[in-house]
């Protein structure tokens, strides 16, 4: 798959079983319009929880029918996401994040007596985004869930993401290990740490997919620039996933893009036991629902 509509297409069930899409503090008009859209197109069926009143106000303000959507009623924000993982387990099939920070409902998450994070897992956040400059879909990592992940949280990290190329029947994804330039220099530990997943991919320790680095960004997903500079590879140029540094780098890498580019993207957190739609609150209706759509199809 290289674009979302290809994402709509098979997401969309005509057939009675639906995955039941679980909603945490639900009580935000975008989540609302954009939960009520993928139900229309039969992608889902629904679970709010969280303020009923407020949720309520909101659907009929906006003329929203919400007749077929379970509300549990939940006011403080940390019990109503810990009432959505409860729920999740015995009734749903993917978390979605509502009007809530990313801190409280991930703190559910995690919880070890309660939440939904199996013992060992890593779980990260893959931003997918569609632009009209590339040829196909960019997988961003980590750029909302690990703040400095190590090496071997990179490791893990990528293997989520090749996780979800797979599922958009991307076989072999080239992953970059993105820095600031394609040298490895002692000054700069991410480029040895670049140059060290590159040699556990080529010893077949990392499966699945084929890993460059250290690669610049232009390096990573522009022909142009590679033959410029003379860089050889299987990625450079043509990277489909690209694992950044640093969470604050990923963060403004990905939302540079939807807010420079107004790239359509998607954003959600792999390595639960179940799919967690994460978007940022002030994401648009339309990203929220590519997210929801994305979880449909894992």
């Amino acid at each position: 798959m290289k674009t979302f509509e290809e994402i709509l297409e098979k997401s969309k069930n005509e057939e009675s079983i639906k995955p039941t899409l679980v909603v945490a503090c639900a009580d935000d008009l975008h989540v609302l319009e954009a939960v009520n859209k993928a139900y229309l197109e039969k992608m889902i069926n629904v679970i709010l929880v969280g303020d009923q009143f407020k949720i309520e106000k909101i659907c009929k303000e906006n003329n929203i029918d919400f007749k077929d959507f379970k509300i549990l009623n939940s006011l403080d924000k940390k019990e109503s996401c810990d009432l959505a993982i409860k729920t999740l387990k015995s009734e749903g099939d993917i978390l979605m994040k509502g009007l809530v920070d990313s801190s409280i409902i991930l703190k559910s998450v995690l919880n070890k007596e309660s939440g939904i994070k199996p013992h060992g897992n890593i779980l990260s956040h893959v931003g997918l985004v569609e632009l009209d400059t590339y040829d196909k879909f960019l997988f961003i990592t980590d750029g909302a869930m690990n703040i400095a992940p190590n090496l071997e949280e990179k490791i893990e990290i990528i293997k989520n993401a090749v996780y979800l190329a797979e599922k958009l029947n991307i076989s072999n994804p080239k992953v970059a290990v993105l820095a600031a330039k394609e040298k490895v220099d002692d000054k700069m530990p991410i480029t040895k740490i670049a140059q060290r997943l590159e040699e556990l991919n080529s010893l077949d320790e990392i499966k699945d997919c084929m890993i460059q680095g250290p690669l610049a960004l232009d390096n990573a997903i522009s022909k142009e620039s590679v033959i410029i500079k003379g860089i050889t590879g299987p990625v450079a140029g043509n990277a489909d996933i690209l694992l950044v540094p640093e969470i604050e780098s990923g963060n403004i890498l990905y939302k540079s893009l939807i807010y420079f580019s107004k790239a359509k993207a998607a954003g959600i957190i792999l390595g639960a036991d179940y799919p967690i739609v994460l978007t940022s609150r002030a994401d648009s209706f339309e990203n929220k629902f590519l997210s929801i759509a994305l979880s449909t199809i894992l």
